[in-house]
């Protein structure tokens, strides 16, 4: 390990390994502070959607950033697989949304012309249409389809992601950070539960933990969101798909269909609760009617880093030279972590002109 790494990221899930991924690979010598397997990291309970416009509601300010998001992994999946020999499982198979009202039909129908008037490719679908391409699932009133989104395999992909930061030169340590450290307005560096590190630039990117980390010049406000998801057998003869219905998505990986995700304020706290997966399948079983006397093969949650107005905290700290934010992606961790990595490489190297990010700028929370 270089004693005196130019950037240290502290955190290993996927936002902070395509951090320094995209450092390293950029000749910035890195060092990967990463905390022993937690219970509750947001990554490992992910489904690894690319929902970048199935997600997205009219004029929703993030629409060009998860595109962005979506597009990377297109980009980037061969390379990956390449370099490191590790498939992140990339399919882009498109994203079905049910409309089960006509309410919802109305909002469906109004983000299909206001995506094709940004330029994306977006449809709506009648109920004949679901019917014969999907006819397992309720048809309800039509979907929205999204035709370019799709999935990634979360844990290949941070596999990935840090295999390919390591052969690039950058370092990987267990530990957990405590706080940063800094004098005369600038980072040098900081203290972990078994040692300290010295750097001039620091990567925050800890997940749910960011804001739990002393020493920042200003509150940070990420909470963890729980998520909890369930695991059906996939049934035989049926292909795959993903889909949405109110509040819930369902997809396959594997031999499974993975049906997801509560959003709850419960702490650090990653159990799963018989209400939580009752709440789930009665859910999933409004699109996919077969459900509702399924019993799942397994339960688990996940800590997602959650924000006050639900956007991500990524760029500098102007409060305090050399620290940097890449954390608080919500339910987007995955989709983002790609894109995000390559806006903090580039900006901290000084590399290419700063993108136009206001909307997720760390100063918009705590600024006095």
């Amino acid at each position: 390990m270089s004693p005196h790494p130019d950037v240290i990221v502290i955190g290993g899930g996927a936002v902070g390994t395509a951090c320094a991924r995209a450092l390293s690979i950029r000749g910035t010598t890195v060092l990967l502070i990463d905390r022993e397997r937690t219970p509750g990291e947001g990554w490992r309970a992910s489904a690894g959607m690319l929902a970048a416009q199935v997600e997205a509601e009219p004029e929703d300010p993030l629409l060009g950033l998860t595109v962005a998001g979506r597009t990377f992994y297109r980009e980037n999946a061969g390379l990956l697989h390449e370099r490191t020999g590790i498939d992140i499982g990339l399919d882009e198979c498109g994203i079905l949304q049910v409309a089960l009202t006509e309410e919802a039909a109305v909002a469906a129908k109004a983000k299909v012309a206001w995506q094709r008037q940004q330029a994306h490719r977006a449809d709506w679908l009648s109920p004949q249409e679901v019917a014969e391409g999907w006819p397992w699932l309720a048809s309800g009133m039509g979907a929205f389809w999204a035709p370019e989104d799709g999935v990634v395999d979360p844990a290949n992909l941070v596999t990935a992601l840090r295999r390919d930061a390591q052969l690039a030169g950058a370092t990987i340590v267990q530990d957990v950070v405590g706080s940063i450290e800094s004098a005369k307005g600038r980072i040098t560096g900081v203290q972990g539960e078994r040692d300290r590190y010295d750097a001039p630039t620091v990567v925050v990117a800890a997940g749910a933990w960011s804001g739990r980390i002393a020493g920042l010049p200003r509150p940070l406000s990420v909470e963890p969101v729980r998520g909890q998801m369930i695991a059906f057998s996939w049934p035989a003869d049926t292909p795959a798909v993903v889909a949405y219905g109110p509040r819930c998505y369902l997809l396959r990986r594997g031999d499974e269909m993975l049906v997801g995700a509560t959003m709850e304020h419960a702490g650090f706290d990653p159990s799963v609760t018989p209400d939580a997966t009752a709440t789930l399948i009665r859910r999933a079983s409004a699109i996919h009617p077969a459900l509702r006397d399924a019993t799942p093969r397994r339960a688990w949650a996940g800590l997602r880093p959650g924000t006050p107005d639900g956007l991500p905290i990524i760029g500098a700290e102007p409060r305090l030279a050399g620290l940097w934010y890449a954390t608080g992606h919500g339910r987007n961790g995955i989709l983002l972590a790609g894109v995000t990595g390559e806006m903090i490489a580039q900006q901290v190297r000084g590399d290419a002109e700063a993108a136009d990010l206001r909307v997720v700028r760390p100063e918009r929370f705590w600024n006095w």
